[in-house]
């Protein structure tokens, strides 16, 4: 890689701050980009400017002016020519999709005069630019394009664990304002990185929505999958075991113990939630059935519906047990996949309302889509590879449990 060099005049950007807090962070950023552009050529070239070098594959050709609309406004870039070999950058085609997303959508509600004025100032402030019609239509298509394909692809690897989750958006349907479920699907694959593997939209969460959504990632090759993490919802567990009735369902720890201490008196929540705690942490499957009687026992009298949810969910939350320590750990909850809907919200805050269900396929799927990338492109992280073969050994009794939870869901 080319060294990149970042040069900032202090007094300018001083004298920039004092004035003008949104210039100068714009100044940053267009010299920032720039000395990017510059090391890209350079890397490109083999040799710095005026430098001669054997290695040298090209010359320059002088420069062109590019605009790149950002959230601090609109910026200047000195893009570099090369005579013979066009110059590429990485600024363009990899600049944060969501932004673009982003824009096109509240554009789209402007122009179809469902917003208020003061998202059109949203625009404005974020883009710095006015958006025509036929502007945001293209920026739709391409978006569209890219993430349908995502959100289609083909899924080759084997994936031992899944988590499931949903989340709500508020969409305009029919002169309307109502909330529809966005269903995404996170998994680690077998060679122990994080994958974004699907995603949609329907209209509420139901058996029928549930399966249509897990039975979409099956015929996608959704396959290898040993556990499936999610809260207790029943149109989860009537689509798993609809479509993938050999797997073990894993109910996340952090909706079980919501579950419980909703059910207890209030004064009673935070010591049993440490004790809740130290069962989900104990070394063995028997020695977490000892802790469960125990508070059981403690807190039937002053908690009886709260001790009857334990006892009747205990054995679903307690699926990792078989498992070896660090993969139990990591897959006794939903909470990453909850972590990733609330960075979902926080970009959906801006807009409020959807225009459209496309809109929202459009923009999280944007998001969605930049969240996976950066797993992919993350070092280190995931499991050892020895560590997630192991699961092989797990399969008669993670089995064994999937039959069992069979068996109940069909009492």
């Amino acid at each position: 890689m080319a060294q990149l060099n970042i040069t900032l005049n202090q007094e300018e950007i001083l004298q920039l701050l004092s004035s003008n807090r949104e210039d100068a962070f714009r100044k940053l950023l267009q010299n920032s980009l720039n000395s990017i552009l510059q090391a890209e050529s350079t890397e490109q070239l083999k040799a710095k400017k005026y430098e001669r070098s054997e290695d040298r594959t090209d010359s320059r050709n002088g420069t062109r002016e590019r605009q790149l609309i950002t959230r601090l406004g609109k910026i200047e870039l000195i893009v570099p020519r090369h005579r013979d070999v066009p110059f590429k950058s990485l600024i363009f085609d990899n600049f944060k999709r969501s932004e673009a997303a982003l824009v096109a959508s509240m554009a789209e509600m402007v122009i179809a005069g469902v917003s208020t004025r003061k998202v059109s100032k949203v625009v404005e402030t974020l883009c710095g630019t006015a958006y025509s019609k036929s502007m945001v239509s293209e920026v739709c298509k391409d978006l569209d394009a890219m993430v349908n394909e995502f959100r289609n692809r083909p899924l080759t690897n084997a994936y031992p664990f899944v988590l499931i989750d949903a989340t709500y958006f508020k969409v305009r349907y029919e002169h309307r304002i109502v909330s529809k479920a966005f269903m995404v699907a996170y998994a680690t694959n077998n060679e122990g990185k994080r994958e974004v593997i699907g995603f949609d939209l329907f209209d509420n969460e139901s058996n029928n929505t549930w399966f249509m959504f897990i039975e979409s990632l099956r015929k996608r090759g959704l396959h290898g999958v040993r556990v499936i993490t999610s809260d207790a919802h029943p149109g989860i567990l009537y689509a798993i075991k609809k479509v993938f009735p050999e797997v073990a369902w894993q109910r996340c720890q952090t909706h079980f113990s919501r579950n419980i201490l909703e059910k207890t008196p209030a004064k009673y929540q935070k010591g049993l939630h440490t004790e809740l705690l130290e069962m989900y942490n104990a070394k063995d499957i028997t020695e977490a059935r000892k802790i469960r009687d125990r508070i059981i026992g403690d807190y039937s009298d002053v908690a009886p519906a709260a001790m009857e949810c334990l006892d009747a969910g205990f054995e679903s939350a307690m699926t990792v047990m078989v498992l070896p320590d660090r993969l139990r750990v990591y897959h006794r909850t939903s909470n990453h996949i909850e972590r990733l809907n609330r960075e979902l919200k926080r970009r959906s805050k801006v807009i409020g309302v959807f225009p459209n269900d496309a809109s929202v396929i459009r923009i999280m799927g944007s998001v969605l889509m930049e969240v996976h990338e950066a797993f992919a492109s993350a070092k280190g992280g995931g499991y050892p590879r020895k560590q997630l073969e192991a699961i092989n050994d797990y399969i008669p009794q993670l089995r064994e449990i999937a039959e069992e939870q069979l068996k109940l869901l069909a009492a």
